[in-house]
């Protein structure tokens, strides 16, 4: 089977009908010509969601700490309301799409995370955020893709004892990256890649270049979940790692299909 391509579609693309068709149009489209994989985010819904439900947003580093109600809230906003509406709207563009989270058949295993150490040099307890394990093959992923399907996964995980855990979408996104060997792995948001400190996007970010501008303060929050991840997909033998905007919805799925040249509003992670 062709190596497939695993793209990371933060929240924001999806918030509108329109935008999560334009999305969506893209995906059935790409996937004629490479499998591919989906994992979403849901940020904006989700503090939504938890603002109406009285539950306070609690967030380091761009990772949510996640207590029992905020997981509750993220269960039924990322598993429920975006994946549906998603699966819903690829198979409407003529995809075959199949809605899953990382808790069925061991798509994201994982682990309690350990205590996270932030870039001010705390140390903070995470709640039930999971970290993905990074050495099984999701066979229910390969089986969907080797039958033509999309895969469009939702980033809640499972440990061995059965316990949820909300897991950060980047992170997710990456590890399953690796265990499925992708050739290419695509973050889109709704930022042109990373910036640099002039505010204009960097063609390439190296980890000196990185280095750099996390200690200058010019990345910081979300983006440093989304370098990390990229630094973990490229670790695991991931050949292309691109940090790209996603509002371009066709421009996105050429990219898809490997058929993308290099733009300004992307950035290639080396």
């Amino acid at each position: 089977m062709t190596r497939p391509v695993l793209l990371k579609l933060g929240g924001e693309l999806l918030e509108r009908a329109d935008a999560t068709r334009a999305v969506a149009q893209a995906i059935a489209a790409a996937a004629e010509h490479a499998p591919i994989v989906i994992v979403h985010g849901g940020g904006k819904e989700i503090d939504a969601a938890l603002a109406k439900a009285g539950i306070a947003k609690h967030q380091v580093d761009g990772i949510r700490i996640t207590d029992q109600p905020t997981l509750d809230v993220v269960v039924s906003v990322m598993a429920g309301a975006i994946n549906t509406r998603l699966v819903a709207a690829i198979n409407a563009a003529g995809g075959r799409a199949v809605g899953l989270t990382g808790a069925d058949a061991a798509v994201a295993p994982v682990d309690p995370m350990p205590p996270f150490r932030t870039v001010a040099g705390d140390e903070v307890s995470l709640g039930l955020v999971g970290q993905p394990s990074m050495d099984s093959v999701p066979h229910l992923l390969t089986h969907l893709l080797a039958g033509g399907y999309i895969p469009v996964v939702a980033t809640i995980g499972a440990g061995a004892d059965g316990t949820l855990y909300n897991v950060n979408a980047d992170t997710m996104a990456a590890a399953l990256a690796v265990r499925l060997k992708a050739s290419r792995l695509l973050i889109a948001g709704t930022t042109a890649g990373v910036l640099g400190a002039n505010g204009k996007t960097l063609a390439e970010v190296d980890e000196a270049a990185e280095q750099a501008l996390v200690s200058g303060g010019t990345v910081n929050r979300g983006m440093l979940a989304k370098l990390g991840a990229c630094r973990t997909a490229l670790a695991g033998g991931v050949d292309d790692v691109v940090i790209v905007d996603g509002r371009d919805a066709a421009r996105l799925g050429s990219m898809m299909a490997w058929a993308g040249a290099a733009h300004e509003a992307m950035t290639r992670v080396l």
